[in-house]
């Protein structure tokens, strides 16, 4: 069976990811099982945009490794902040998801319920340096954000992420709820699709 590395140490991505892609023929590696990456190794996000950072982290990690390799990076757009923290996500303030999601909650803290909408988007990309083959693909999540944190699973932003159809945030969703609706589970039910092409690879 072929290996297939998913380039994350977030456990919590880790399996969402493994859950998404059940029932492909591929033995599924996250970072810390793979020795020949130090632990404390990660890739410069220099992209311009969330495809760019994917790609970049997908072709490093496959030549680092020799592995087929899928990596994604995902981030919240909020409209009232002009598009933030978007590929910044994860970085847009130093600390624990829980402190990312205040200090984005306090920017807004001024911002009417009708101009909350916000979105997640994940780009996914699949790289075989072998092959020298690529692919990539998108999921969106459209929702608002919340005037406080509600909800215990996820991570993340999920916790400040309401969905109006369902009437709660993502944080208050079962995974496999999640999975149906989020935009990383978009993009992977595409990549599901796409991971037959380096089947023969």
């Amino acid at each position: 069976m072929r290996k297939l590395l998913i380039a994350t140490r977030n456990k919590g991505k880790f399996l969402e990811i493994k859950k998404a892609l059940k029932g492909r023929p591929f033995e599924l590696l996250g970072l810390d099982a793979v020795k020949k990456i130090p632990k404390n190794f990660k890739v410069k996000e220099t992209g311009k945009n969330f495809r760019e950072n994917a790609i970049l982290k997908a072709k490093i990690f496959a030549k680092k490794t020799g592995f087929l390799t899928l990596a994604d990076d995902s981030g919240l757009e909020v409209d009232a902040l002009a598009g933030r923290p978007g590929i910044y996500s994860s970085r847009y303030a130093e600390g624990t998801d829980k402190e990312r999601c205040l200090k984005l909650l306090q920017e807004m803290k001024n911002i009417p319920d009708k101009k909350r909408a916000s979105q997640f988007r994940c780009v996914i990309a699949i790289f075989d340096s072998r092959a020298k083959k690529l692919t990539t693909c998108e999921g969106i999540c459209k929702g608002k954000i919340t005037k406080k944190p509600k909800g215990d699973h996820g991570f993340g932003y999920d916790s400040i992420f309401y969905l109006p159809k369902l009437k709660k945030t993502m944080a208050q969703l079962r995974s496999f709820q999640k999975n149906a609706f989020s935009h990383r589970g978009k993009a992977l039910r595409k990549a599901k699709n796409d991971l037959e092409k380096f089947l023969i690879a």
